[in-house]
């Protein structure tokens, strides 16, 4: 099932190029006191969530898919957490390209671990907004796992059972010599969308063709079965220092390709088995 949230934070079910309004859906979620539980109360109850939207796809209103803004499917995670350098290929080329790497080493995932974003995401119909346009602002594509339930020391065997949906996942980033975390924090930088993919939707997360171009041009082209740390692998390991609640979302790492953009420019995303969105870029 596709689930999405668009315009005025309504609930839609997305069938073909059209959205079913769902949004009496969400009546389904317990009213939770204050504080409210950690995670987002969507993706906590998704299950009770998507049977009832079923019950309503006859009698939602329909609306075009192209005339909508679509939000992130994610609205309150308590962490977006980032793969650092997931792919060898994305190594090499930014061992190669100075504009990345800055004269710095280029090691791997398994040398730097994972790293947080701001978790505040934005749509597709949201956009990014750039900072900072006097350094290079680069795209970076990527496969989005959103955690379904709470999950400390999971097992490898069984990660994926604490998966609720996958998307795609933009991780906008500014080049330059701060940390990660903060050149990849900035407002608007953590992209998620179109929508949110089941998980029963998605057969093997690790064997997803995915790609990004900018305008006509493809800068990036790849399948998460060059991934170092596969999925299984991000849950096991991140797991093992956060505690993952609903909603939280592991970007899963970005392949060779990476480019700037600059405002006007358009990124047209897409991911096998999750759809294409494509994200305006405009000057902050």
């Amino acid at each position: 099932m596709k689930i999405c949230r668009f315009n005025n934070d309504r609930l839609g079910l997305v069938d073909g190029d059209e959205v079913i309004d769902v949004t009496d859906a969400l009546e389904v979620i317990p009213t939770s006191g204050w504080p409210a539980p950690q995670g987002d109360a969507l993706i906590a109850n998704l299950d009770t969530v998507c049977s009832r939207a079923s019950d309503l796809a006859n009698s939602g209103e329909r609306f075009p898919l192209s005339e909508l803004s679509l939000k992130s499917p994610v609205a309150n995670p308590t962490k977006v957490i980032g793969a650092p350098v997931n792919y060898y290929a994305h190594q090499d080329e930014a061992i190669e390209d100075e504009g990345v790497s800055f004269g710095r080493e280029i090691k791997t995932i398994d040398h730097y671990g994972l790293f947080l974003k701001n978790p505040v995401l934005v749509g597709a119909g949201d956009g990014v907004d750039l900072h900072f346009t006097d350094r290079r602002n680069d795209h970076e594509v990527e496969v989005a796992i959103i955690i379904g339930k709470t999950a400390k020391n999971v097992q490898y065997n069984n990660a994926l059972d604490y998966v609720a949906a996958y998307s795609i996942g933009l991780d906008m980033t500014v080049r330059g010599t701060e940390e990660r975390s903060l050149r990849k924090a900035i407002d608007s930088y953590s992209v998620l969308g179109p929508w949110l993919v089941t998980a029963d939707e998605i057969v093997n997360p690790d064997n997803l063709n995915f790609s990004i171009r900018v305008g006509s041009e493809e800068r990036q082209n790849s399948n998460t079965d060059k991934l170092i740390f596969d999925c299984k692998k991000l849950i096991e390991y991140g797991s093992s220092f956060y505690t993952l609640y609903p909603g939280d979302v592991i970007m899963t790492g970005t392949p060779e390709g990476v480019g700037p953009v600059e405002p006007g420019d358009t990124m047209h995303c897409y991911c096998e088995g999750i759809g294409d969105m494509a994200v305006s870029v405009r000057s902050a």
